[in-house]
C-alpha cells in the first residue's frame, strides 16, 4: 500500500535532503493532493528566483523597471502567509488574480489548501512555508547552512561579500583543491574569488614562462585537455580593467538571460558571426570545416542550465592549467636534476607554485574584496 507522505526535498551539492513534512488523511484524493505539491514547488520557484535575480542586480528600480518588479516580488514574500490562509478565492464567476508572481504563487497553494479543507494540514503548510522563506532570507545574508544550503545549486546575478570572502579562504587554504567551493559556498561567489586566484596563478606562470597572462591557460591545453576558452575569456575580460566581481556576473548573467531564451549581447553575436562568414568564404566550399566553424557560435561560453557551477568548474581547470605549465617551465628548469630526483623536483615546485600563488593573491586581494 502506497504510503500518503508529503515530503520536502533540497539539494546540497552533496545530494538532495528530504524531510517528511505532513501524513496525509487518506480522505484527500490524490488530485488535490497534487494540485497542492505542484502549488507549493511553484511557490518555491518563484521565492528563489528572488534571489537569483535580486533588485540589486536590476539597472533601474524605476517604477515599471526590471529592478521594480523585481523588488515587489520580494515584498510580496512578506505577505505569503496570509495568502495561504486567506487566499483570493472565486466569486460570482471572477476572482482576483496578481501581477506579482510570488504573490499569486502564494494565493495558489492558498486556494489549493482551501480546497482540502484541513486546518491542521494548513497550519503545517505555513510553517513549512516559513521555513523555505527563512532558508531564503539566510542565503540572502550569506548564510548557506541548514536548508540554504540549496543556494550551492543555484546561479545568481549577484554575489555576497561574505560568500566571496568566504570562498577566497578556501583558496587560500588550498588553491588546487576547490571542492569544497561546490559544498559549502553560493557558486557567483566562489567564481568570483576563482577568477582573482585564476588572474594570480595567471601572473605567476607568466612571469616563470615568460608569456603573457592571457594566454597561460591556452598554451596548457598542450599539456593536458583543459576548457581552456572560458578560462582565457575571464582573463582578457580582466586584462580589459573589469574586476573579478563584473567579470564574473556579467558571464553568469548573460548566460541566465541564453537560458530564457534571450540573446545577452547582440552585438558580440553579429561580431562572431561576421567572423565565421569572413573564415567560411576564405577556407572555400569544405563544408566539414564550415560546420565546424558555426559550431563555434555561441550565445554564452557557459552551461546556460547551470551557469555558474560550471564557469566554477572552468575557472579552477583554469588554476590547475597554470599549475601545469609553471610545473612544466620548472622541471626545464630543474633538468640536471630530473634523472634522479623527479619526484622530488615536482613536490618542490609544486610547493613554489602554490606559495607564489598564495602571494601573488594576497598582494591583489583588494580586487576581490
Amino acid at each position: 500500500m502506497a504510503q500518503r507522505t508529503l515530503i520536502v526535498t533540497w539539494g546540497t551539492g552533496l545530494g538532495d535532503v528530504a524531510t517528511v513534512v505532513a501524513e496525509l488523511s487518506p480522505e484527500i484524493d490524490d488530485v488535490r493532493v497534487q494540485r497542492l505539491t505542484q502549488a507549493l514547488t511553484d511557490f518555491s520557484a518563484a521565492a528563489w528566483r528572488t534571489y537569483t535575480h535580486p533588485a540589486s542586480a536590476a539597472e533601474s528600480l524605476e517604477i515599471n523597471s526590471e529592478g521594480w518588479r523585481r523588488q515587489g516580488d520580494r515584498d510580496a514574500l512578506s505577505k505569503a502567509a496570509d495568502a495561504l490562509i486567506n487566499p483570493n478565492l472565486p466569486h460570482a464567476g471572477t476572482m482576483i488574480q496578481s501581477y506579482v508572481p510570488t504573490e499569486e504563487a502564494a494565493h495558489c497553494v492558498g486556494r489549493a489548501l482551501h480546497a482540502i479543507d484541513d486546518a491542521a494540514l494548513r497550519d503545517v503548510i505555513v510553517n513549512e512555508v516559513e521555513s523555505e522563506l527563512d532558508a531564503l532570507e539566510r542565503a540572502e545574508l550569506g548564510d548557506l547552512t541548514g536548508r540554504a544550503r540549496q543556494a550551492v545549486l543555484l546561479s545568481r546575478e549577484g554575489a555576497s561579500p561574505v560568500q566571496v570572502e568566504a570562498a577566497d579562504r578556501l583558496l587560500q587554504r588550498n588553491p588546487l583543491n576547490g571542492e569544497a567551493l561546490f559544498i559549502e559556498v553560493d557558486p557567483v561567489a566562489a567564481g568570483v574569488a576563482a577568477a582573482h586566484w585564476l588572474q594570480a596563478a595567471a601572473d605567476v606562470t607568466a612571469r616563470r614562462s615568460g608569456l603573457v597572462p592571457t594566454v597561460v591557460v591556452m598554451e596548457a591545453d598542450n599539456i593536458e585537455a583543459l576548457p581552456h576558452r572560458t578560462p582565457t575569456t575571464v582573463l582578457e575580460m580582466m586584462s580589459a580593467g573589469l574586476s573579478p566581481y563584473a567579470t564574473v556576473t556579467a558571464l553568469v548573467r548573460g548566460a541566465m538571460a541564453a537560458a530564457e531564451g534571450r540573446v545577452p549581447d547582440l552585438d558580440a553575436l553579429l561580431e562572431q558571426i561576421d567572423e565565421i562568414n569572413e573564415l567560411t568564404h576564405e577556407l572555400g566550399s569544405s563544408s566539414h570545416a564550415n560546420e565546424a566553424l558555426r559550431d563555434e557560435v555561441r550565445t554564452t561560453p557557459l552551461d546556460p542550465s547551470r551557469p555558474a557551477r560550471d564557469l566554477l568548474e572552468d575557472l579552477l581547470l583554469g588554476i590547475h592549467g597554470c599549475w601545469l605549465l609553471y610545473q612544466e617551465y620548472a622541471d626545464t628548469a630543474d633538468e640536471e636534476e630530473i634523472g634522479e630526483n623527479v619526484e622530488e623536483v615536482y613536490e618542490r615546485s609544486t610547493a613554489a607554485f602554490i606559495e607564489e600563488l598564495r602571494v601573488e593573491a594576497k598582494a591583489h586581494r583588494s580586487r576581490v574584496l
